[in-house]
């Protein structure tokens, strides 16, 4: 038993679907699909399965005998060459369109070819104070530029030929194996890298590529309370188009903030670690630290605070993108364990200890735990 899906169910469609409704729901779910553009889970699988389908439903002859047989023919598949060493031969750009493909390689043809440069993305650490404030900075970057000699095609003078493997296309017809089909497929000319025009002789200042780099500076805010991971999009700023026909790709500034001395950010929240001495715990103190809004915070630890609690401080985090306020501040308490200790303090340690732990004490948990077990 075949535990393919059927085909009518693969291509959504009523088994009296018409062949425009097959092609329809196929050019449908191919657009979806198509591996190299589809952002969605098993999109390869589910456009092979899709191509199946369609292949077959798409033939009449193959249709009848899926109608009549199924999946699982007599003498193994009725399909053809479907499982075995022929193939099923779609013309995909026919069944989608042009539009489709010039839209994945970024080209209309030779007669426009108009692309777009790629984007940059650069890494700009920031402090945690910079975040609390919001900050304007100022940084220089060396960036790609067009290329003035050539106006960005690469060749000398600008003087360009038609590139010969695509007819000034851009764009090349490839027919390849997609395990038991054969599908065209139009790619981007390798040889002109789809702008369609070469040049006849490289331009000796960018090396024919089109493109120089140049000392840029750039001038950016961070708004306040911005997150760790923020992306800063300014427009055109990346690099010149290929040839030097279309538009300027864009750079993005990806905000990383510096590690703080005690604080760690959860959104508008920040969180710090309080290691404090067993007599902090015991008897209560007063901590106070410098604080990113230029006022001193003083943490009060009451007496009897236990290792492990948390104290918290209200509205003096960072500001709330969202909310428009503060958030807080959680203050972990933690007892601070010294690593030596003299014969000075152990011997006061060994009197606190007597004191807070009379003689009787061991001998009350036995007790206690002798009356749980009876």
């Amino acid at each position: 038993m075949s535990d393919k899906r059927d085909y009518y169910e693969v291509l959504g469609v009523e088994k009296s679907a018409s062949e425009s409704d097959l092609k329809n729901a196929f050019r449908s779910l191919a657009r979806k699909y198509h591996p190299d553009r589809s952002t969605e889970e098993n999109a390869e699988d589910k456009f092979k399965e899709i191509q199946e389908a369609y292949a077959v439903l798409s033939d009449a002859e193959k249709r009848t005998q899926y109608d009549r047989f199924g999946h699982n023919g007599p003498s193994g598949s009725p399909f053809g060459g479907f499982g075995g060493g022929g193939g099923f031969n779609i013309n995909l750009e026919d069944i989608l369109g042009g539009d489709f493909f010039s839209s994945m390689f970024g080209g209309g043809g030779g007669r426009s070819n108009r692309r777009r440069g790629n984007d940059i993305r650069i890494i700009h650490t920031v402090s945690l104070l910079d975040i609390y404030n919001g900050s304007t900075e100022e940084i220089e970057l060396d960036l790609p530029t067009q290329c003035e000699p050539c106006g960005g095609t690469g060749a000398e003078g600008g003087e360009t030929k038609t590139c010969s493997d695509c007819n000034g296309q851009g764009r090349v017809r490839m027919r390849q194996q997609v395990g038991p089909f054969v599908q065209d497929v139009v790619r981007e000319c390798p040889t002109c890298n789809g702008a369609g025009q070469m040049s006849a002789v490289s331009c000796s200042p960018c090396d024919g590529t089109g493109q120089t780099t140049k000392a840029t500076t750039l001038r950016f805010s961070i708004p306040a309370g911005a997150e760790e991971g923020t992306r800063l999009r300014m427009r055109g700023r990346g690099a010149p188009a290929p040839q030097g026909k279309g538009q300027q790709g864009d750079l993005f500034i990806e905000i990383e903030v510096e590690e703080h001395p005690w604080f760690e950010r959860s959104g508008p929240d920040l969180i710090m670690s309080l290691p404090l001495g067993y007599a902090d715990l015991v008897l209560g103190t007063s901590i106070t630290l410098e604080h990113l809004d230029g006022k001193d915070l003083t943490i009060k630890i009451p007496s009897g605070t236990n290792s492990g609690e948390t104290l918290e401080i209200r509205k003096r985090g960072l500001p709330g993108r969202r909310s428009g306020g503060r958030g807080d501040i959680i203050v972990l308490v933690k007892l601070h364990m010294p690593k030596k200790v003299n014969k000075k303090t152990k011997k006061a340690l060994q009197e606190v200890k007597d004191a807070l732990a009379p003689s009787d004490m061991v001998e009350r948990i036995k007790q206690d735990a002798k009356d749980r077990r009876s």
